[in-house]
């Protein structure tokens, strides 16, 4: 979207000949600049193709109208700076993990692009961790860490990623903390191999549980009796997707990253016994999950739940596969089992069962 011209008009005849040629005089009412712009706004921004400056008095000069047209010129720019960062927390979610995105679009359409913006920001920092083995991924993190922090500071960024998420950040007020916690478990993949039980349960605190109460925030739109009451819900979610991650992933973890994450396992390997005791601790997240649920607000509910039915699904088919295998295969849920999912919990919702 791109502005065209930037023009002033005084009305019609003698009036707006003089204006533009700069010698509006005292008697000749108001001036108004008109902004023209290519393509159209959100209809929360704009409303038509042209910004209006009204200018009312009768001694203006074309000077002050040129600053206060370029003062709304800025604002229009600025919210399509704005807009372009938050499209970028979309374009990667989408680009990552179509089902995450597939329940952000259940979401109601206030709180999407903030969830959006999240999940680009930590798929960005997973990414440096996990991917780019060919460069300095320590200095990666630092720096992007160092960014991170500067954006939401300074409230801007030219890493449209970043600046999503500093919206996000600073107009839901998460905390810092959050963040923070966040960072240093990204860290912990930088020298952690085998995870002994205060690692992870580090780790899990720090991504998953801090991510999940970022979204949350979101959820609860400042409501902090709510944000307060749903906390230990919204951990247990994220502690469990996290978990059946893992779990899902146990294999290709240690082939490609040499990382085991489930204390007591080595080796990308799981004992009988092993994967008893990590499902039982799953399952005992998801129910407490569960109970939050219901309690969220009614914007969020869907796309939570949606989300929840198909973890959980992803789960169940991984316990009944034997030990010996997970590491050998990445469970999958059939897009027909997803649509089930999604139709069934359109019914829950829309007959208010959820």
């Amino acid at each position: 979207m791109l502005l065209k011209n930037v023009h002033f008009e005084t009305g019609i005849g003698e009036i707006g000949r003089r204006a533009k040629a700069g010698e509006a005089g005292a008697d000749d009412g108001y001036l108004f600049a008109v902004v023209h712009c290519q393509g159209s706004y959100r209809s929360w921004l704009l409303r038509s193709s042209s910004v209006k400056v009204i200018l009312p008095g009768r001694r203006q000069k074309l000077n002050k109208f040129a600053r206060e047209a370029g003062k709304r010129i800025n604002y229009v720019m600025m919210h399509l700076f704005d807009s372009m960062s938050r499209r970028c927390g979309r374009i990667v979610t989408e680009c990552y993990s179509t089902s995450f995105a597939s329940s952000v679009r259940l979401l109601h359409r206030d709180l999407r692009e903030a969830v959006y913006s999240i999940y680009g920001f930590v798929r960005v920092a997973d990414e440096i961790v996990d991917t780019f083995h060919e460069h300095d991924k320590k200095e990666m993190l630092c720096a992007f860490r160092r960014d991170a922090y500067a954006a939401i500071s300074d409230g801007i960024s030219l890493n449209p990623v970043l600046h999503g998420f500093q919206l996000t950040v600073r107009h839901y007020r998460i905390g810092v903390d959050l963040i923070q916690a966040f960072f240093d478990s990204m860290e912990m993949d930088l020298y952690e191999r085998d995870y002994d039980p205060a690692a992870y349960s580090k780790y899990i605190s720090g991504s998953a549980e801090a991510v999940g109460l970022m979204c949350l925030r979101v959820f609860c739109e400042g409501n902090e009796a709510v944000y307060g009451e749903l906390e230990p819900y919204a951990r247990s979610l994220g502690a469990a997707f996290q978990k059946v991650n893992f779990l899902r992933d146990l294999g290709a973890d240690y082939r490609s990253l040499e990382r085991s994450y489930f204390p007591g396992t080595s080796g990308g390997r799981l004992s009988g016994s092993d994967k008893r005791v990590i499902e039982a601790d799953i399952l005992a997240d998801f129910r407490h999950a569960e109970k939050g649920i219901s309690r969220l607000p009614h914007k969020a509910r869907l796309g939570v739940y949606v989300a929840y039915k198909y973890y959980l699904s992803l789960f169940k088919k991984i316990q009944t596969i034997e030990p010996a295998r997970i590491p050998e295969v990445r469970v999958r849920i059939p897009n027909y089992r997803k649509w089930l999912i999604l139709v069934a919990a359109g019914f829950r919702y829309r007959n208010n069962l959820l």
